[in-house]
């Protein structure tokens, strides 16, 4: 989580923050997350 916040940058809290449920995300921070990944934006709502 830490390189994944570095190559986003966003803070490691908002990113453990997220996948902990802890706060909501606007979709575009969704898009960067899934952008930084390499995969689709749907792909991170694919459970």
């Amino acid at each position: 989580m830490e390189k994944l916040a570095q190559m986003a940058g966003l803070e490691y809290s908002q990113i453990s923050d997220i996948e902990l449920g802890k706060i909501n995300t606007t979709i575009s921070t969704v898009h960067l997350l899934a952008k930084t990944l390499d995969i689709a934006t749907k792909d991170l709502f694919d459970f």
